[in-house]
């Protein structure tokens, strides 16, 4: 008798490790605070394309806030998520959220959503970033890597610092998604 217990057990245990090794993470499954202390669900988003850079205020990319800003302008009309995430991971973010608001709002006009600082790399790096690692081998090697997801929250394309925002390279990507 113990032994059909025990054997039975196993089987469901083994049968709950494979349901749960079938579960997809995507983006949709993450969240964050944004630069207001809001939680964002990213499951809000939950079938539309997503395009996610690591940002810093005090960095040579700085001006590509405003490329970033271009391209929210450009595709406001469609249902293209772009979101900022803000971090101090390579020395060159604010730690106060006012002052990162400062550029952002000020300096750039921002209408796209920002987080508030997060970790992108290293051992506390945030969910996301860490997923990013896990599941596609990627990771911002510098501020400003731009990476784009697809109605299913998989990860489609990334591009570094150097590559603006508003690339052709980034925006015909956008293209085939929208």
């Amino acid at each position: 008798m113990k032994f059909k217990f025990l054997l039975v057990f196993l089987i469901m245990l083994n049968l709950k490790n494979t349901l749960l090794a079938n579960e997809t993470v995507n983006l949709y499954d993450f969240s964050f605070e944004d630069i207001d202390g809001n939680q964002v669900n990213l499951e809000k988003f939950d079938g539309k394309p997503v395009l996610i850079v690591n940002t810093a205020s005090r960095c040579g990319f700085t001006p590509q806030y405003a490329d970033l800003q271009n391209l929210f302008l450009n595709y406001k009309n469609s249902d293209l998520t772009i979101i900022a995430t803000t971090s101090n991971s390579f020395n060159q973010e604010y730690l106060d959220t006012e002052d990162i608001k400062q550029i952002c709002l000020v300096n750039y006009g921002i209408g796209f959503v920002t987080s508030s600082p997060m970790d992108v790399k290293g051992s506390n790096a945030h969910p996301i970033y860490a997923w990013i690692e896990e599941e596609y081998n990627e990771k911002p090697k510098w501020n400003f890597y731009k990476y784009l997801f697809d109605r299913n929250g998989q990860l489609i394309k990334s591009w570094s610092s150097m590559t603006k925002p508003d690339s052709s390279k980034i925006t015909n990507q956008i293209d085939r998604l929208i």
